[in-house]
């Protein structure tokens, strides 16, 4: 794809990007360091956490709005039982990281980091989807009242929430996604939310990937 990207598609990057990095990260961990251990649970559960309000966003409101403008509802319900599939595939890593925290083994370690790594394959097969089949319907709706009204509703609930989702999407990403982020936000607006209010990420999970 060239040109801007959606924030959906900023979302798919983050995704990508923190699941990639969470399974090099088990790939390293040293023998026994717990702390570390802690510290890719943390980052895990916060992917989890803007993972799962994303998802649930699209299956209240997303999916009946495409409904509703006549995009195929076979399509729809692809998109619904791959957010199950994902759901049990995040749910069987953090299960794994559990396990790494209570017993920080190499082994421990590697195995998680193979249970990420067939995460990826369900995550990664959904995003890969949902971008080349709905992302259009999507996009041609982007000057529609309705539509843009509705997308009102994907916010976080809170200042503090959304200044944590800004920062996770901005946390080592390139620069087409930076570009794309200042296009849809206004850069003053960014750099204020993510400096004053993101200080759950700047403190738990951004140090983790540095």
């Amino acid at each position: 794809m060239t040109g801007t990207l959606s924030i959906n598609q900023v979302i798919h990057a983050a995704v990508r990007r923190d699941v990639g990095r969470t399974e090099q990260a088990l790939r390293t961990l040293p023998d026994g360091d717990t702390a570390r251990a802690r510290q890719i649970r943390t980052a895990w559960r916060n992917l989890v956490r803007e993972l799962t309000h994303h998802h649930e966003a699209e299956d209240e409101h997303v999916w009946p709005f495409l409904q509703s403008r006549g995009v195929d509802l076979t399509l729809l319900e692809e998109m619904e039982a791959e957010h199950v599939a994902m759901k049990q595939a995040l749910a069987s890593v953090s299960t794994s990281l559990d396990s790494v925290v209570a017993a920080p083994s190499t082994f421990n370690a590697a195995a998680a980091a193979d249970e990420v790594a067939r995460a990826r394959v369900v995550i990664n097969g959904h995003l890969d989807h949902e971008e080349r089949d709905v992302e259009g319907p999507m996009g041609d709706l982007a000057d529609d009242e309705e539509f843009k009204a509705m997308t009102k509703k994907l916010r976080p609930a809170s200042p503090v929430d959304a200044a944590n989702s800004l920062a996770w999407m901005q946390d080592g990403a390139g620069q087409r996604e930076r570009s794309s982020l200042r296009a849809a936000i206004p850069g003053p607006v960014i750099t204020l939310l993510t400096l004053l209010l993101a200080r759950r990420y700047r403190r738990e999970v951004a140090p983790v990937w540095r």
